[in-house]
């Protein structure tokens, strides 16, 4: 039996961020993971679809070269070439964390392992104690019952990252995030593509406004979407996949995508066993991501918060700093930046405004066009800002739409994590031309003294 500071389970964005945060501090760690360290993020997540929405800008890009005075023809799409290219930085930065993980002499444990009691793991018939016990085993793909994934016809976004061809038609069941980055893949691509989406609108969690801008992007596209009805049946064929709505639509397509959300990954993993409070499966936690259990802690995926990479990694970090007596302070999860990696992009980070409404705000809102920003037109994006503000107060929520518009958001989690009123932002000399520059045009029209924009 070997003995730590702090075991943790699960190499993926929570588990890493925790076991190097950790040793960084002087904690003795241990890291445990069944599959890959990096987890689902960097090899089935974040980082190859990013690699195929980047493949399939080129692709547009080059279909749309004579509207920059370019001479370039685009004839298809070699998926061995897309995917080695993929790969390719899915490796490096693998390596790069392996030698992460060696040099801060974290001991790395490769095996599935089982919380055994409250202070000890147990993998591949060997014992790992830690004075402290971190659960970070991620997430899965869901379905829906009676919908079983074949892998070739009926397939998760597991599945999709590693496709050899591209398939002529797509249905696409979901319009949340991991729906609309592989809808707006699969276009580029030259694939016909239909989303599915029960609720009111695509990536229905974005405010109202982003929504229907992301809408009418996709149908300019020629990306089709039915919304407010819900998946009923569907049948495999010779031809592919057919699926019924409960109105009694039909449509049928060569693959189905599976993209109905993502699970916790807690059965047969002890956590019940050892008096761990569960809801659904998710690991229930205090605001410093502890357990009811003293010493046992969970991150990630596998806790009812955001299910972004990037939210397991401030909660690793959070819990490496509250065992080494660092006393951090809780996330405050409305100031986490949220991105939709389509074409356009949907980013935002605070209250929508149906939310600020909800908590009683005197809500403001400001609304700025792209068109009036000189990169916008550059790179022939439309889209837009939108500002939630308080009367006469702070900023409660930064909503985008556009191309590369996620890289705008460092700017506005600060004014919201900052709480900056529209008079703190409007005298920010922003560079021209920029896109960050409609950052700045956005709070001086909310100030009252637009320059280009109407008001």
């Amino acid at each position: 039996m070997s003995n730590f500071d702090l075991v943790v389970l699960g190499g993926g964005s929570g588990g890493y961020a925790a076991a190097l945060r950790g040793a960084q501090l002087g904690l003795s760690v241990a890291l445990i993971e069944a599959d890959k360290l990096g987890g689902t993020c960097l090899h089935r997540g974040c980082i190859p679809t990013k690699a195929l929405l980047h493949a399939g800008e080129i692709a547009d890009g080059a279909r749309d070269a004579s509207h920059f005075g370019v001479n370039a023809t685009f004839n298809s799409i070699d998926m061995t070439g897309v995917n080695a290219y993929k790969d390719g930085v899915i490796t490096k930065l693998h390596k790069g964390l392996q030698g992460l993980v060696k040099s801060r002499n974290i001991t790395f444990i490769e095996g599935h392992g089982k919380l055994v009691s409250k202070d000890t793991i147990e993998v591949n018939g060997a014992r790992y104690t830690g004075k402290n016990i971190l659960l970070a085993t991620g997430s899965y793909a869901r379905t829906l019952p009676g919908l079983d994934i074949d892998g070739k016809q009926v397939i998760t976004s597991d599945q999709a990252m590693k496709m050899e061809y591209v398939p002529k038609s797509v249905i696409v069941l979901g319009g949340g995030v991991i729906g609309c980055e592989f809808a707006s893949v699969w276009k580029s691509f030259g694939a016909e593509v239909t989303i599915i989406e029960g609720l009111p609108h695509l990536v229905a969690l974005e405010d109202e406004s982003s929504s229907k801008q992301l809408e009418r992007a996709y149908r300019k596209r020629g990306i089709n979407f039915e919304l407010g009805v819900r998946f009923k049946s569907h049948a495999v064929t010779a031809d592919g996949v057919t699926v019924t709505l409960e109105d009694g639509k039909t449509f049928t397509a060569e693959v189905l995508l599976v993209a109905v959300g993502r699970g916790p990954v807690s059965a047969n993993l002890g956590y019940e066993e050892q008096g761990i409070t569960m809801d659904r499966g998710y690991v229930l936690v205090d605001n410093k991501c502890r357990t009811n259990v003293p010493g046992i802690w969970a991150v990630g995926d596998l806790i009812p918060t955001l299910q972004l990479a990037h939210v397991g990694f401030g909660e690793g970090i959070l819990v490496a700093e509250e065992i080494a007596g660092l006393n951090p302070r809780p996330i405050n999860y409305d100031g986490v930046p949220r991105v939709t990696y389509s074409e356009p992009e949907v980013a935002s980070v605070g209250l929508t405004t149906a939310q600020a409404k909800e908590r009683g705000y005197d809500v403001v809102e400001l609304n700025y066009d792209l068109a009036g920003n000189g990169k916008a037109q550059i790179l022939r994006t439309a889209g837009s800002i939108k500002l939630v503000s308080q009367k006469g107060g702070p900023v409660l929520g930064i909503h985008m739409v556009g191309s590369r518009v996620g890289e705008l958001l460092a700017e506005a989690q600060l004014i919201f994590n900052w709480e900056a009123s529209a008079d703190d932002v409007a005298p920010l000399i922003h560079a021209h031309p920029t896109l960050s520059e409609a950052m700045g045009e956005a709070h001086m029209a909310l100030a009252g003294k637009p320059l280009h924009a109407h008001g």
